[in-house]
């Protein structure tokens, strides 16, 4: 598909320039499924709870409901998934404010190399 040089591409032409782009098309579709993988999870429930009890639990109190709006509503249906990421990204931002006050943590990343991504791995070295 060819756009002509003079304007910008419409939606239609840019998806399916992405659609035919090989790499682009298998990352797509990766993301695409663990996007699905991860929505279906938090409606796979939890052995042994009672939903409907924690559901109203849930609504009544308001921190708890609070949790739930970020985890997108997957707290209520107390699904498998229902934390999703946040625990990770919590603890990430606290071991980053602890490096501040304990200077062993500190010193381990500023260490780097294998034995100090191994102690203290970053976000950076989590990503592809």
């Amino acid at each position: 598909m060819v756009v002509s040089k003079g304007r910008a591409p419409n939606a239609r032409e840019t998806f399916l320039q992405m659609a035919q782009a090989a790499g682009l098309r298998g990352r797509l579709l990766v993301t695409v499924g663990m996007l699905i993988l991860v929505r279906l999870g938090a409606y796979v429930p939890l052995p042994g709870v009672d939903r409907v009890r924690f559901a109203e639990l849930v609504r009544n109190n308001a921190f708890v409901n609070f949790l739930d709006i970020f985890s997108g509503g997957g707290l209520s249906l107390l699904g498998v998934f229902a934390l999703g990421i946040i625990p990770f990204i919590n603890a990430s931002i606290i071991l980053q404010l602890l490096t501040a006050a304990l200077p062993s943590l500190e010193n381990c990343r500023k260490m780097r190399g294998k034995l100090g991504d191994a102690k203290f791995p970053s976000i950076r070295a989590m990503l592809p």
